[in-house]
């Protein structure tokens, strides 16, 4: 159940309640593709630094170690050792961009590993078959995932074909969740937007998507090429044709001003690679920009990563130390900045959070923005 506790505007604090745990929007969900944040980062490391939603890949986990096989260990929670929420995308996004050649037809997907060279066929049923193997929290919907900018003719038909998709989807994870060996009966199904750019192509589909009456409802096919403004211009228009009392998540997305700006638009999911990857080649988070630690200031500079910050890098170790364990290859300075970001990011929901309670967000949004515009990337 998705309960809006307070708005600013069109800032929603809300939360989600699932059948392993009640989820505090706006969030950011952390990115553990194949069952782990890449950087050595633990569940239990997770738990610690606020993490209430952890994000897997459907395809990644399909290709690797195998739905069935997890299925068989009792489930992804309980393969990774994770009682919180997780989210499992559909694997569409890299079916698409990972996959080569492929040949798109009505029934679904034909390609090639990109891990094996195998052949493998994917549409709606066999995407929520794979999720529901895993027995996530939250399963996402099987969609065409368009580059930006594509033909308005293609982009039209994609669209029409992702909503045929949409309703197998549903119709076959009904069908799982009533299985007596399910390994979650209480999986929640998320729909996916797309459209390009084209204003009026996503209100239409959001439009049409809506009458569906999902659990939550996701922008797809952003921050794939187009520009900031351009996406915020998308939000603007197609997100007031979302159910208002149903989560919206804005997929893949993105920096901390991007979220700032998503939440101002009515966005409370969020998920992206950067904190994580930034972290692995040391450029760090602050709110007061994002520091570069290979930078030669730094050599002898015992100051934390961010003062006051209680992250496990920021409580115990200086710049210096942090930069020293970067140049030297260790994987402990990779680990450091990885999870001080994620620390970053899951706060930084938290102060969203309750800048939306006190009905002071417009505020809070302008001020972090000017604080953030600095750039240490030299």
């Amino acid at each position: 159940m998705y309960r809006i506790i307070k708005t600013d505007g069109r800032a929603k604090r809300a939360e989600l309640s699932t059948v392993h745990g009640t989820i505090q929007t706006p969030v950011f969900m952390n990115v553990g593709t194949v069952g782990a944040i890449k950087g050595a980062v633990s569940a239990a490391d997770l738990k610690s630094i606020g993490t209430q939603v952890e994000l897997s890949n459907t395809y990644h986990l399909h290709v690797r170690t195998g739905d069935r096989v997890i299925k068989e260990l009792g489930g992804l929670h309980r393969f990774m050792n994770w009682d919180r929420p997780i989210l499992t995308d559909s694997g569409g996004f890299q079916v698409f961009s990972l996959a080569g050649l492929r040949k798109i037809k009505e029934e679904g997907v034909s390609f090639r590993s990109h891990i094996d060279g195998r052949k493998i066929f994917m549409g709606p049923e066999e995407s929520m078959l794979i999720q529901s193997n895993l027995g996530s929290t939250i399963a996402m919907a099987f969609d065409e995932c368009i580059e930006n900018p594509s033909p308005r003719e293609y982009v039209q038909k994609s669209v029409d074909r992702t909503t045929r998709w949409l309703v197998r989807c549903k119709n076959e994870l009904k069908r799982l969740n009533a299985l007596p060996d399910t390994v979650n009966p209480g999986q929640l199904l998320f729909g996916i937007n797309q459209g390009g750019v084209y204003d009026d192509i996503r209100v239409s589909h959001a439009k049409e998507i809506s009458e569906l009456d999902l659990d939550g409802y996701a922008v797809g096919g952003l921050a794939v090429g187009e520009s900031h403004e351009e996406m915020y211009r998308i939000l603007d228009s197609t997100v007031p044709y979302l159910p208002a009392d149903k989560p919206t998540y804005l997929m893949g997305v993105g920096t901390p001003a991007n979220i700032l700006e998503a939440v101002d638009r009515g966005v409370d999911f969020f998920d992206c690679v950067y904190p994580s990857r930034n972290g692995r080649h040391g450029h760090v988070y602050t709110h007061r920009g994002r520091l570069n630690l290979f930078n030669a200031r730094y050599e002898k500079d015992m100051s934390p990563i961010e003062e006051g910050c209680g992250c496990p890098a920021c409580r115990d170790y200086g710049r210096a130390y942090i930069r020293h364990l970067l140049k030297a290859g260790e994987m402990l300075g990779m680990r450091l900045c990885v999870l001080h970001n994620l620390y970053f990011y899951n706060h930084l929901m938290e102060e969203i959070r309750h800048a939306i309670e006190e009905q002071r967000y417009g505020e809070f949004k302008k001020r972090t923005l000017e604080t953030m515009n600095q750039e240490d990337r030299k």
